[in-house]
Parts: C-alpha cells; sequence; structure tokens
C-alpha cells in the first residue's frame, strides 16, 4: 500500500478493549476530574454490552455533587434524533406521509408558493429560518427570556422569507424540529412527553429520560449546566419551555439504550430503521449526510452515525459505529466542553484504528501561490466576510490553520475525513473563489473581494433607521468617531467594522446596506448561518 504524504492508509477496523482502557480515558477527562469543576460522563458499548461508563467532575458546584454515570443531563440536539423517530412511528401509522406540507396541520407556517414538506424539515432542507436566531437578532437570544411553542409559531409566522427555496440546499434550523414536536402532539392526540414515554422510552428501559417541556419541573440527579466568564464559573441553564429541537435529558446509559434499538429494531422495526438513516436529496440530486435527526457520516476510515449538542452550557454527543458495533455517548454541563473530540477519543480507543491511519504532512507550498489565494472573501450565501492569511508557510483560513494537499486544494485536519477546501482561478489564474464544503455534502462557496474603508461621507450615507417586522425591530444606525454603530432598544450598541464594499462585520453577523435604482441606500440586510438575508426597510 501506498504511504505517500497526505495518503490515509485504510486497514481493516475492529473493536478491541485496551488492557489499560479506563487509564486511557481516566486521561481524556482528566482536566475536569476535579471537586470545583462541572465536567462530563461517559459511556460505550460493545455489541450491546457496556464496556465503559464513567462520570468526571461535578453535577452541582452549590451542592458539592459528583458526575456520575447515572447523573442527567440535557442532550442538545442529540434530542433531534428522537422527534424523528417519533414522527417516524406516526408514519408507520397512517397518520401522515413524509412528503405532506407541514401546512396542512400547522397552518400558522406561512405560505411560500412552494410546499415545504416533513421531510425538508427532517432534513433541515426547508429554507426556515432558526427562531432562536431571529431572536437573537432582535435582541432576545435564548437563554435570556422563557420561550414556548406558542412563541416559536408566533416567529415563524412573521418570516416572509426563506433561505432559499425549499430542498434548494442545506441549513441547521431548531424551527423544523420544534414544528415537528407540536406536529407529534396535534396528530396523536396526546402531549409529545406522553407519546414519546409510551412509544419509545419505556419500552427500551430509558428509565432516567424524559423531555424539559416544563422547565421548572424538578428533576432528580439532573446536572446543572455552567459556563466560564471572565475565569468566573457561573451557571447557565434552559429556562425555556421548548422541546423537539433539544431538551431531551437523560442519561448515557439510557443513551447506549437507544443505539442499541438501531440494532435489535424493538422500536419502530426495519422499517423506522430505513426511513431513519434515509439521507437528504436536494433539488438538484445531490445527496446530503443529514437524514432524520441523524448524521450518517465516515470517520476515519469507518462508517459513522453521530449527532452532537448544544444547549444553554450543556453539551452532548453520541455516536454509533454499526459496523463495529460500537457506541459512545458523551454529556458534559459545562459550555467549554468538546464532546465530539472527547468522543471520538474514546472510539480510538475502541476501534483498532490510531496506527492504521497516520496524519499526513501535505505539500512545500510556493510563497507565490499563497500569496496570491490570501485576501478577503465573501459567502455568497449569507454574505459574511472570510479574512484567508499566510502563516508560516500555510494558510489561515478564517481562525483554522489549513495544510496544503495540493497548490490550490488545502486540508484543516490531516488524517481525517473532513472535505478539503479548494480555490478556484479564472482562466488568467487569478483566485476568485473558494469552495468550502462540509461534512454535510453541501458547499458554502465565497468570492474573493476588496477590502474597503469606507469615507466618513460613505458612512454618513449609510446613518438613519431601518425597521424589520419579522424581528420586530429597529436599527438606528450612527456615524461615531469610532465609525458606524447600529444601536437597538434598549441600550444596545452595535458596532460595525468594515469588510468589503458596504459590508460590515458585526456582533449579530454580516451587515450590508443595499441600494435603490437611484444609488440611495434603501435597506440593511444582516445575515449568519441560520438567517442569511433578513432585510431591514430604511424608515427614516
Amino acid at each position: 500500500m501506498k504511504t505517500l504524504a497526505g495518503i490515509v492508509v485504510l486497514i481493516p477496523i475492529v473493536c478491541a478493549q485496551p488492557q489499560d482502557a479506563r487509564a486511557r480515558v481516566d486521561k481524556i477527562f482528566e482536566k475536569y476530574n476535579r471537586t470545583d469543576s462541572p465536567g462530563c460522563a461517559v459511556a460505550a458499548s460493545v455489541n450491546g454490552s457496556t464496556v465503559l461508563s464513567a462520570g468526571y467532575g461535578m453535577a452541582d458546584l452549590e451542592h458539592n455533587v459528583p458526575i456520575t454515570p447515572e447523573t442527567i443531563f440535557e442532550a442538545g440536539s442529540v434530542s433531534k434524533q428522537f422527534t424523528a423517530a417519533a414522527v417516524l412511528l406516526l408514519a408507520q401509522q397512517g397518520k401522515l406521509s413524509l412528503d405532506d406540507p407541514i401546512r396542512k396541520y400547522i397552518p400558522e407556517v406561512p405560505d411560500y408558493g412552494k410546499p415545504v414538506t416533513i421531510r425538508h424539515l427532517l432534513n433541515h432542507t426547508s429554507g426556515l429560518r432558526d427562531w432562536g436566531s431571529v431572536e437573537a437578532i432582535a435582541g432576545w437570544p435564548r437563554t435570556t427570556r422563557v420561550y414556548t411553542h406558542a412563541n416559536v409559531l408566533e416567529i415563524i409566522s412573521r418570516q416572509h422569507a426563506l433561505n432559499y427555496e425549499p430542498g434548494a440546499d442545506y441549513s441547521y434550523t431548531n424551527s423544523g424540529f420544534n414544528l415537528l414536536a407540536i406536529l407529534v402532539a396535534k396528530l396523536s392526540g396526546r402531549s409529545f412527553s406522553d407519546f414519546e414515554r409510551d412509544s419509545i422510552f419505556n419500552p427500551l428501559d430509558m428509565s432516567s429520560t424524559q423531555w424539559r417541556d416544563d422547565y421548572q419541573r424538578i428533576v432528580k440527579n439532573r446536572a446543572i449546566a455552567y459556563e466560564v466568564t471572565d475565569g468566573e464559573t457561573r451557571m447557565l441553564m434552559p429556562f425555556e419551555n421548548i422541546y423537539g429541537n433539544g431538551g431531551l435529558l437523560t442519561t448515557v446509559g439510557d443513551l447506549l439504550r437507544w443505539n442499541q434499538n438501531f440494532t435489535s429494531r424493538k422500536v419502530g422495526g426495519d422499517a423506522m430503521f430505513n426511513a431513519q438513516h434515509q439521507q437528504g436529496v436536494l433539488n438538484n440530486g445531490n445527496t446530503i449526510a443529514y437524514a432524520a435527526g441523524l448524521m450518517v457520516l465516515h470517520w476515519n476510515g469507518v462508517d459513522e452515525v453521530s449527532h452532537s449538542g448544544s444547549t444553554a452550557g450543556y453539551r452532548a454527543w453520541l455516536a454509533r459505529y454499526p459496523k463495529q458495533g460500537l457506541s459512545v455517548a458523551v454529556l458534559c454541563n459545562t459550555a467549554s466542553a468538546n464532546p465530539g473530540q472527547h468522543g471520538h477519543d474514546v472510539a480510538h480507543l475502541y476501534l483498532a484504528s490510531a496506527e492504521s491511519h497516520p496524519k499526513g504532512r501535505g505539500i512545500a507550498a510556493d510563497a507565490a501561490t499563497l500569496a496570491s489565494e490570501a485576501g478577503l472573501y465573501r459567502s455568497m450565501r449569507d454574505h459574511e466576510a472570510l479574512q484567508v492569511a499566510v502563516k508560516n508557510g500555510y494558510l489561515m483560513i478564517g481562525r483554522r490553520l489549513a495544510v496544503p494537499i495540493s497548490a490550490d486544494v488545502f486540508q484543516f485536519q490531516l488524517g481525517e475525513n473532513e472535505p478539503n477546501a479548494q480555490f478556484e482561478r479564472d482562466a488568467s489564474g487569478k483566485v476568485v473563489r473558494l469552495k468550502m464544503p462540509s461534512e454535510i455534502g453541501e458547499s458554502n462557496d465565497y468570492e474573493k473581494v476588496e477590502p474597503w474603508s469606507p469615507s466618513q461621507a460613505e458612512l454618513r450615507t449609510m446613518a438613519g433607521e431601518y425597521r424589520n417586522d419579522e424581528a420586530e425591530t429597529t436599527f438606528t444606525v450612527t456615524v461615531e468617531p469610532s465609525g458606524l454603530v447600529m444601536h437597538r432598544r434598549p441600550d444596545a450598541r452595535i458596532a460595525l467594522t468594515p469588510t468589503y464594499e458596504d459590508g460590515f462585520s458585526s456582533s449579530l453577523g454580516s451587515v450590508r446596506f443595499l441600494h435603490d435604482a437611484s444609488g440611495r441606500v434603501n435597506e440593511l440586510s444582516i445575515g449568519e448561518g441560520r438567517v442569511w438575508d433578513m432585510r431591514f426597510a430604511r424608515v427614516r
């Protein structure tokens, strides 16, 4: 087999039980293994038998309660696969078709001309804006007020536009899975929690699992979630009554029981298994990695089915390696945790793979080539600016170090299966575009643009008042000595940093000022990963 730099050697991978497995797992989580820190619980199983179950750090710092494998955490977006499963069970019962328009059941969803289907919601291909991102633009991000499903429906009903035509692309949105939870309750005639308990949790003996549909309810053995701000550890809890997108309260042991159902198929049978693993297909025929609440991936030479989660200060990750019979679950109660990295480190111990995928060295990069690739780029989706710079013979693409494997192709992490970044040139050889595929399978393309240093006169043309009813928000833009600033009631001050012509970066994402036919600035657009182009009309 070839072992040239940048080429991965693939060796058949099997599960193995390392002799010192627990000591090596302790090393992975050692930074949490203290009495003054939140931490994580981890568990792993091979062919349905638990081979690892451990806790590190504290579940409750105020009351000195340690984390154990029985500690209950919130699973963030790992929860989505359970919501998807409930929808698929209702489909088996003939109560819905995955290709039904969601408006058939929830008419509050606006009519966008082309139908948003249940399948679109399951695959994140609906184009629906993420309601939490809309509220963050409005000044009320999640964790700052108590949201309910009534709020979610009302926010979605105000959105006049989608990020794209349904099915044309992929954008992660919690809005879809909140709608699915509402749908399950409507069609089952029961509460979402009751349907899930009787249809999934009880049959699989997931006795420690429930939904956080009432954030004030007492949940015994629950870990408190934390974040560290300016060196101080503070609580960061999800005080909201929304669920389906997240909100699953569970343990690492119960998550392994759920994963085992994909083998035993006790709940849902082959039909649910097949439907839940059916990957989304875009209108152009491209298949993406996202299925029904699951990511169907290929990692380090093996098939992986996984999902991560993040809500308030909770972090989560659940993965399955079907051919090897391995499952790994990680649940954490600190916002700084990276459960996906920890989980992959654990997986390495049980998959005899650490030596079979050596990291490549890339190639020596030509300085002139790197210099031609450096510069400023603009996302053709949400218009955010991306800086590419040369550093020690490599490229920094945003904040990530990229290693060249050919003149115009770069890897972010050699030895892993993350898609490569690729620069494209025109007929003259000038770099014009950067293609940034993701592990999902879609590509976020960036066009190369010139940096912009506006004059005071140019900034003054942008000053004014801008209104958007979808976010129920008005921004007042002023020119100050430091530059352009957006103000939002009651006291938010959002500084704008110039990027490309008429464009700025901000704490909200990209901000662009748009002109009418006469050249007058008449709109302000905000774009970010889950809301691509929200327009604010100039009213003054």
